[in-house]
């Protein structure tokens, strides 16, 4: 009593459908996956951009905290070569004012320096964006061609 085991044959048409189906389906893989590789690779470019932007600022806030540091030094020793109580004071009112003016540039520079980052920051990131969408569109509709 041996039982034989039915045959099962797939039609060709079926194995030429399921053949095509499985070749749309790496296709729009390949793609999205490219896509997604190059969307990575924009995100690091990205990233390295903003680093690159937040060490200039970075020194520019050094370069500036060694300015007022290097005027209160230079205060101090303007102060011990004063003769009297006046040019104590004139010297003291002296600084300040410069200081002011001195705090009020560094403040308009740098908020400008910050604007002008952030802005090329939001530009790249919107190219990176607007670049993994189009890749994924052109893959979506490569996959759709086939």
């Amino acid at each position: 009593m041996s039982k034989s085991v039915p045959s099962y044959e797939i039609p060709a048409e079926m194995r030429t459908l399921a053949e095509k189906s499985v070749e749309q389906a790496k296709t729009a893989f390949d793609g999205f996956i490219g896509a997604a590789n190059k969307a990575v690779a924009a995100a690091d470019t990205q990233a390295s951009t903003a680093h690159t932007h937040s060490s200039e600022l970075a020194k520019r806030a050094m370069g500036y905290a060694e300015q007022n540091v290097a005027a209160a030094f230079d205060l101090a020793q303007r102060l011990l070569h004063a003769k009297d109580v006046q040019e104590v004071v004139h010297i003291q009112t002296e600084f300040v004012k410069t200081q002011v003016s001195a705090l009020q540039s560094q403040m308009t520079e740098f908020g400008t320096t910050v604007q002008a980052s952030a802005r090329k920051v939001a530009e790249s990131a919107q190219a990176t964006v607007e670049g993994a969408a189009s890749e994924i569109r052109k893959a979506a509709t490569a996959t759709k061609r086939k």
